[in-house]
């Protein structure tokens, strides 16, 4: 029997809507891979962060925020990992550049393109949003572009600068107001604090990478010393913010000695799996850090 004209358009339509499904889905894969491995890193403790110090809980504000942060998300690590492919390449050979899912100029095109998409999604909100996605697309130029990556100091404070921001802008559209409160003020900094005088744990376990792209991150500068100095630093902070969101006794034991814990494995256990698994361990006391700001609104943590 010979296909009828009708057949044969009905045909062609559920073809190119298979390819476009396919295509679809492709570019949604190629933008999880480009945030998977800042779920645990950022999503979630800057989630947990935002609810917790937020006044309002609006499911619809929720997602928006939830929304906001991913796409700066992204936004910064296209940008960065068109830049890391090489250490990428060693390191996490997975991601869409070194696996050859998207090429580095497109790549960067593709960041510019997220820099001012995320400008216009902000501009819905408030003008401390829109400030807030200014800033961060800056800071995010200064990173990659003027190479303070590589500096161990610049990098510190270019990833408070993110960090903050990525908070600020989530809080501000889930509270739904032009401006945060004291207490979240209060909490941001504290946040800001912890970012920067902790944050380098993450470059233990791309040392190898980090060498090979020239970088000159702390371990690298000063390998033995800052080991040391994580053994200490987390405990001490870690009492420090027990002390400052006035934890129950139980609460600041607890807090303390997972701070304690962390900082000595980080000292023991030197090699590339150890650290990653000492990352992984961080990031469960970075989101207990971001959690103390509760006892402040619910007196949560009193016990």
């Amino acid at each position: 029997m010979v296909p009828t004209g009708n057949t044969h358009s009905k045909r062609l339509m559920l073809g190119l809507t298979a390819t476009t499904l396919r295509s679809g889905m492709h570019h949604l894969e190629t933008a999880w891979l480009f945030t998977r491995s800042d779920f645990k890193t950022i999503i979630l403790p800057v989630m947990m962060f935002t609810n917790i110090v937020s006044p309002r809980h609006n499911p619809l504000a929720l997602s928006c925020s939830l929304c906001w942060l991913w796409l700066h998300l992204f936004q910064g690590n296209v940008s960065n990992q068109s830049y890391s492919a090489p250490e990428d390449l060693l390191n996490k050979p997975w991601r869409p550049v070194p696996s050859g899912r998207i090429s580095v100029k497109d790549s960067r095109a593709l960041r510019w393109g997220l820099m001012v998409f995320c400008l216009g999604f902000s501009s819905f909100f408030s003008l401390n949003v829109t400030i807030t996605s200014a800033v961060f697309t800056v800071l995010v130029i200064i990173h990659d572009d003027f190479g303070l990556s590589g500096h161990p100091i610049g990098k510190n404070l270019l990833n408070v600068g993110a960090y903050v921001s990525f908070e600020f802008g989530s809080t501000l559209i889930l509270s739904e107001e032009p401006s945060l409160n004291k207490t979240s003020i209060t909490a941001l900094i504290c946040s800001a604090i912890i970012i920067f005088t902790t944050i380098h744990v993450q470059d233990f376990q791309d040392i190898n990478g980090d060498r090979m792209l020239g970088r000159r991150t702390l371990p690298i500068v000063a390998p033995e010393g800052s080991r040391i100095y994580i053994l200490f630093v987390l405990p001490s902070i870690s009492f420090a913010l027990a002390s400052f969101w006035s934890l129950g006794p139980l609460c600041s034991a607890l807090f303390t000695s997972m701070g304690f814990g962390v900082g000595l494995r980080c000292f023991l256990v030197r090699d590339e799996i150890g650290d990653q698994s000492n990352y992984r361990l961080y990031n469960i006391w970075l989101m207990g850090a971001h959690l103390l700001p509760a006892n402040a609104r619910f007196y949560a943590l009193a016990w």
